[in-house]
């Protein structure tokens, strides 16, 4: 049941993902330029105000070097790239495991 969740929540970011992808290459065409959703912008108007405190916790919390270099790029990152990634890791995870080598299973 976990891996179907796991995979069902996969394809609905990679679908999120395929979307965001759409919308900014039709305004990149619209303006002749390109431009994307940065997924800061995404998480932001997900989270609202709650966003504003994951820099202090994640500073006191884990470490000061992980929110400035890491947090920080990946907040300017675009959010269709952000959402394949996501997707396609939980997609992996919910993959079944590959069968033993050698065991017949079926007939």
């Amino acid at each position: 049941m976990m891996r179907f969740l796991l995979r069902l929540l996969g394809y609905i970011i990679i679908a999120a993902g395929f979307v965001s992808l759409v919308i900014d290459g039709a305004r990149s065409i619209a303006n002749s330029s390109l431009q994307y959703t940065q997924s800061g912008l995404v998480l932001s108007t997900l989270f609202g105000e709650r966003m504003a405190a994951w820099q202090p916790l994640i500073e006191r919390k884990l470490h000061p070097l992980l929110w400035d270099p890491v947090m920080v790029n990946l907040l300017l990152a675009p959010a269709a790239l952000i959402a394949f990634l996501l997707g396609f890791l939980l997609l992996k995870l919910g993959t079944p495991p590959e069968p033993k080598i050698g065991i017949l299973t079926r007939r």
